[in-house]
């Protein structure tokens, strides 16, 4: 998945929180990590996830000193992990999806749960999620949906589920976004036509990569970030996007909404793990310990216009936040979303050899 979720821009408010007893300190980011003293820790993580203001923040209020490398995509931090080159980072970042890969591949530190503070603050979904048993590896810190971004002045017809596009494609044309992420935007396709996000049918994929080749002509760009300029500024009519980068952009441009197709669509969570490799265990746990704090968690959705899974935290939100139905969708809504779930190597790359001829053409 490509660059995901803008989880730490403009996290500054942050820095008014005090974080002494956290027993941690933060400080600057860094291009490439190695291994640190026990004062510090590295931690990998996505792209827009770091903040410089935050970590000089945390580092001069603290005790250890952080550094982060930055990926944009799930699969590339597995691949550095892999190949050697993560044993410098005690905290890691994956989304769901790639947790279950992590731990089935033995990467994974199997989480102490004695060490932790706050796992009761947790809705009760988060507690036991599907890709992580009990939270025995991960710990969630954000969640969303994916959905449309679209125009309310030049859109009078709200984009109400996938179909939308195919019926309104002249009116699009050149003007709509859907991501570069081929489990995603396959996912959608699959989804429309009623079948699985997660379909291992050979026939049902086909099916989804047909359907797409239809819209491919009217389709502006496969991008997964370039299209909030764009839409703000009226070049597009609709970007199909994550939730967490609709709400902020939403928030400043009254003429934007979000909305989740009603047919369903996909549910993520991003995560916190301890790699097996991890040289600093004791502030890795620290760092978990700070995500759930419930005045944190709370600081984090009202200044980043996230979903926090936190029970705690959600309860210290502002009515209007809490109500947010693009950031808190109702049950029955959830109901019909499902996660990324892994697949099986060669059903993946069937998956990727369709993306491939589908964007490349």
């Amino acid at each position: 998945m490509t660059s995901r979720r803008g989880f730490i821009t403009g996290i500054a408010a942050l820095s008014g929180l005090s974080l002494a007893g956290c027993g941690w300190r933060l400080g600057n980011v860094r291009a490439s990590a190695t291994i640190g003293s026990r004062d510090q820790m590295y931690i990998y993580t996505w792209e827009q996830y770091t903040n410089k203001d935050l970590l000089k923040t945390f580092s001069a209020q603290t005790g250890i000193r952080v550094l982060a490398d930055l990926y944009d995509s799930n699969e590339a931090m597995l691949s550095k992990i892999q190949a050697g080159g993560g044993s410098a980072y005690s905290v890691v970042y994956p989304s769901d999806y790639m947790v279950r890969k992590m731990v089935d591949l033995g990467l994974l530190t199997r989480l102490e749960r004695d060490r932790i503070i706050g796992l009761d603050n947790l809705f009760p979904r988060f507690q036991n999620p599907i890709y992580d048993p009990n939270n025995r590896h991960s710990i969630p810190f954000s969640w969303g949906t994916t959905g449309f971004i679209y125009n309310t002045e030049k859109l009078k017809t709200p984009p109400d589920n996938w179909d939308y596009l195919w019926e309104n494609k002249q009116l699009l044309s050149k003007r709509m976004t859907l991501m570069n992420d081929f489990r995603e935007v396959m996912g959608a396709v699959l989804k429309m036509l009623g079948y699985s996000y997660n379909s291992t049918n050979e026939n049902e994929i086909k099916q989804a990569f047909d359907t797409l080749k239809v819209l491919k002509p009217d389709v502006a760009a496969f991008t997964t970030d370039a299209w909030r300029n764009q839409i703000v500024a009226g070049d597009l009519l609709l970007a199909m996007c994550y939730s967490s980068d609709a709400v902020k952009i939403v928030k400043e441009n009254p003429k934007l909404k979000y909305v989740i197709p009603k047919s369903g669509s996909s549910l993520w969570t991003d995560t916190v793990v301890i790699p097996k490799t991890a040289p600093n265990i004791e502030a890795a746990y620290a760092w978990i310990n700070l995500i759930l704090r419930p005045d944190v968690a709370s600081e984090m959705s009202q200044s980043l216009n996230l979903s926090t899974p936190n029970r705690a935290g959600f309860e210290q939100l502002p009515k209007n936040i809490q109500n947010n139905s693009s950031l808190f969708p109702s049950e029955a809504i959830l109901a019909k979303c499902e996660r990324v779930a892994p697949l099986e190597q060669q059903i993946e790359a069937l998956y990727e050899r369709y993306w491939i001829e589908l964007t490349s053409s």
